[in-house]
């Protein structure tokens, strides 16, 4: 099946799922890219060189992958179906690729072997997991599709209505670049919702890991709980940061004398900037778990 010269990319990949009898699941969050333009468009956004080893997760028939594997050293597709894997398999020997690595596992279980760039069309259900799991990993730059919904929740601004644990928590991790928008249209099956594609750059972290540990505690815990005030939020979600009892909880709470600190209870979850998050995540940790 020799690229989308002589047809579009969406008959080509409705001729390749019709020849194996590939009815795509969209609760698995199997929906194709079938826009030539965006898929190049996405391709260019990693300014791919033969330098660079390519991650990619959900890699379905190849769409990326094939033309991903034509710029870069090497790439690593991850590919849950088997039965898709199967037919991406038989892709890359028709058109004699050898820098490819696929993989047939779930993702979000297996240690990724070693990758400087990541360019994916993610499965959705998975964004936030495997975002947050592409974090733990050194890399230059992730070029990641998402829901539209979820990638303005990713660079949601403090006080807004996408400022969301997501949001506090990239804040420290990864500059985010929102780089283009994706049309329904340009999917088979076609979603319900718009796409965006989103750049992340990683950040110089001055964290620690115990640190962002703590405070990633902190933030699942406020954000449960994302339009009341930090004292109350912090005592109905106390068993995210703490083993104490409600009680207990509410006693040191109580004792506290910091002004600064009593100040930052009073205020709403929604209206603190990550680095308020970050100090009261520090400040009060000791006092909830010594």
């Amino acid at each position: 099946m020799n690229g989308e010269g002589s047809e579009s990319l969406s008959k080509t990949t409705k001729s390749i799922l019709n020849k194996h009898g590939i009815r795509l699941n969209k609760n698995l969050g199997q929906n194709y890219l079938i826009d030539k333009n965006k898929r190049d468009q996405i391709i260019n956004f990693g300014k791919l060189t033969k330098e660079d080893v390519v991650l990619e997760i959900g890699a379905g028939i190849g769409t990326l992958t094939i033309e991903l594997a034509k710029r870069a050293k090497k790439v690593i597709a991850i590919e849950q179906d088997s039965n898709i894997c199967e037919i991406l398999n038989q892709r890359l020997k028709n058109e004699k690729i050898d820098n490819v690595e696929l993989i047939n596992e779930d993702a979000l279980k297996i240690e990724f072997p070693k990758f400087n760039k990541i360019v994916s069309n993610l499965p959705y259900q998975i964004s936030s997991p495997i975002t947050f799991k592409f974090l733990d990993y050194d890399f230059d730059l992730a070029v990641l599709m998402y829901q539209k919904e979820f990638g303005d929740r990713m660079n949601g601004e403090v006080g807004s209505k996408n400022y969301s644990r997501l949001s506090a928590m990239l804040y420290f991790k990864c500059d985010i670049n929102p780089l283009t928008e994706v049309s329904c249209e340009s999917f088979l099956p076609k979603p319900k919702v718009d796409s965006i594609v989103v750049g992340l750059t990683p950040k110089e972290s001055e964290l620690t890991r115990e640190e962002f540990n703590v405070y990633s505690k902190f933030t699942k815990a406020l954000f449960q709980h994302r339009n009341k005030k930090i004292r109350n939020a912090l005592i109905d979600s106390r068993h995210i940061i703490s083993n104490l009892d409600k009680k207990e909880i509410k006693r040191r709470l109580n004792d506290i004398d910091d002004e600064k600190l009593n100040d930052y209870l009073t205020k709403r979850v929604v209206v603190l900037t990550p680095e308020e998050i970050l100090f009261i995540s520090k400040e009060l940790n000791p006092i909830f778990n010594d």
